[in-house]
């Protein structure tokens, strides 16, 4: 994984930039610790800063394709493909020769060899740029999950681009300005594909490319979610998830880098992990390391809710010690989890005061502990939103809901705890009625449901349910893989996702609802392909969230913040308060709700004074 970034102007001499491009490349180094490079011809600049996986001294970027002198085509790319082995064979076969053994190089002859349709034989997690001399023409590509982040800002005369906003903002011509639009969409809790929320800025769609010319910008998409008719039975379709799975982590294994799984105990991490475990020691390696996360007082603080009945520690080391993992705990205390500096770093890896609070957080000092071991992670993310995990799948009012039913089901209750309500309660009231956060929402629930892809005479439960995991698998789901690839990422650590290879996106999005709860419980698919790789206690637990600290100091460090802010006067997130409610909460606040709603508070406040960001409203 990497930092792209870069500039195209077509009324402007670009060979003169390298200041500029400089800078917009130091705000990635993060993203790319081990190497960076710079680009510049007349009309383009392309950057790039780079974490080193595949073909570690040759992979070296902004790579470019050479004959007779002339550059053929240039390229800044972020990313893996897992398939670029057998593309490199077939490449061979029609003539190509390579003089690396990288991914890189692979994607750059594939597009000399197939154009923009090169996108449709990739198969991994990436973001890319190809610049061709011949034509002056930019190509913008994003995987078909929308794994990995790229954006971009037209111009007058061309276009800006880069992996993350602060990227671009780095460059002078472009302002960290969010208008009523891009607030409520920071809000909206769903992530509406190809939103940027700064003005003028924009995100390349997941399975999309974006191609740049004199003449403007076109989109494109290559790959969407398709319904067919499953004519699998129940054994076949089980054991089709298993062969995928299989296939799916054996590719993700490969790295010339330590690697690790992120083990929580739950199914989906457990999968992953003993899926990894199994395909080392088939390839007489291993043993597969694995980390989790815990916090300090845990064991005494836990208290069992109808959400998370137990704690993660005992599942994880028994998962652990079933495939003979090299397995640690990091474990998470109060003080660090508040230390400003870790929060500040979760915002600026953001660019935004979007997210979970302190479970970001925790999530960022987890891959910072792992980073001083491994390079790559692999993650259960995202099984949930494939297999129907979440509680609010199983829940009628949820299900029958008119709008997202993350929204009915409280979010907050899962990710953050019991009871949280909704974090916009300490806002002013005037402006969430200017911003109209429930008509936006709603507006977008319904160009949300106007995309699914329907299947003839298909009604009732079965009907609903395909919209509900369309809805996840498009709107939900790239809120946790922007946050999963945005804080590890500022790490230096690459966390890759098996679930979500496309293959198996599809093909158990059209598999039948009965069939994905053929045993009465969620995720019953995956249960049923894996059971034999798992402890009895791991398959049969019940879903749990991922763990927040129930340490009871924690709402007071958060009062002390928040009492901070409001002596404050001059501090610009004033203006956005219901200063009634705020302080109320002081001697009122406790629990999740009030945890959630300060969390917001205090990283709106950091946002607007560290990126000088306004709101035109």
């Amino acid at each position: 994984m990497c930092g792209i970034t870069g500039w195209i102007a077509y009324d402007q001499d670009l060979s003169t930039a390298r200041g500029t491009l400089d800078a917009m490349n130091e705000t990635h180094i993060c993203r790319g610790p081990d190497a960076g490079g710079v680009w510049l011809d007349t009309h383009a600049a392309l950057a790039h800063r780079r974490l080193s996986i595949i073909d570690l001294d040759g992979g070296k970027q902004p790579m470019l394709i050479e004959h007779d002198g002339r550059t053929l085509l240039a390229t800044t790319y972020s990313g893996e493909v897992y398939n670029f082995r057998e593309l490199r064979a077939e490449l061979e076969g029609r003539g190509h020769t390579f003089r690396t053994t990288s991914d890189t190089e692979v994607v750059l002859h594939a597009y000399l060899e197939w154009g923009e349709s090169a996108a449709e034989r990739l198969n991994g997690i990436y973001a890319f740029a190809i610049w061709d001399p011949r034509t002056e023409e930019l190509l913008l590509v994003r995987d078909r999950m929308g794994v990995k982040p790229l954006f971009y800002h037209p111009t007058p005369d061309g276009v800006i681009f880069g992996s993350e906003p602060k990227s671009i903002l780095a460059h002078p011509a472009v302002r960290p300005v969010v208008d009523a639009e891009g607030l409520a969409e920071m809000l909206a809790f769903t992530k509406t594909p190809g939103h940027g929320i700064y003005k003028g800025m924009r995100e390349v769609r997941p399975g999309h490319t974006v191609r740049v010319r004199r003449g403007g910008l076109t989109e494109r998409a290559y790959w969407a979610l398709e319904s067919h008719e499953h004519t699998d039975d129940l054994d076949t379709t089980v054991g089709h998830v298993r062969e995928l799975l299989e296939d799916i982590v054996s590719r993700q294994l490969i790295a010339d880098v330590p690697l690790c799984t992120l083990l929580s105990g739950g199914l989906d991490s457990s999968v992953i992990t003993a899926l990894a475990a199994k395909g080392l020691a088939d390839g007489g390696h291993g043993p597969v390391r694995s980390f989790a996360v815990d916090f300090a007082g845990q064991a005494e603080n836990f208290k069992a809710s109808d959400l998370r009945g137990t704690p993660d520690g005992p599942f994880a080391h028994a998962l652990a010690e079933h495939v003979r993992a090299d397995h640690a705990d990091i474990v998470l205390d109060t003080a660090t989890l508040m230390d400003r500096g870790h929060r500040d770093a979760v915002l600026h890896s953001r660019d935004l005061p979007v997210g979970f609070g302190q479970v970001d957080t925790s999530l960022y000092l987890l891959f910072k502990a792992i980073r001083e071991h491994s390079t790559v992670a692999l993650s259960g993310e995202s099984a949930d939103e494939v297999f129907g995990g979440y509680r609010w799948f199983h829940d009628a009012d949820a299900v029958n809901g008119d709008t997202f039913p993350w929204l009915t089901a409280r979010i907050f209750d899962t990710v953050s705890g019991d009871g949280s309500g909704d974090r916009t309660d300490f806002l002013d009231q005037g402006l969430l009625h200017k911003i109209d956060l429930a008509g936006y929402r709603e507006a977008r629930y319904r160009e949300a449901l106007a995309e699914v892809p329907r299947l003839a005479g298909e009604t009732g439960l079965e009907r609903r349910m395909r919209e509900i995991s369309y809805l996840h698998l498009t709107r939900f789901v790239q809120l946790l893989l922007d946050r999963k690839d945005r804080v590890s990422m500022a790490t230096g650590l690459e966390v890759r996702v098996p679930f979500c290879d496309h293959r198996l996106v599809q093909y158990v999005f059209n598999t039948p609802w009965a069939m994905k709860t053929f045993d009465g419980r969620e995720k019953s698919l995956l249960r049923a392909a894996t059971r034999d790789l798992l402890p009895a206690s791991v398959a049969d637990r019940v879903k749990s969230p991922y763990p927040s600290s129930q340490d009871p100091r924690y709402p007071d460090v958060l009062r002390g913040e928040l009492r901070r802010v409001l002596a404050d006067k001059n501090k610009p997130v004033h203006a956005l308060l219901d200063t009634a409610a705020v302080t109320g909460s002081l001697t009122q606040g406790n629990g999740e709700a009030f945890q959630s709603t300060t969390e917001l508070v205090l990283s709106l406040d950091t946002w607007l004074t560290t990126y000088g960001a306004s709101l035109e409203l």
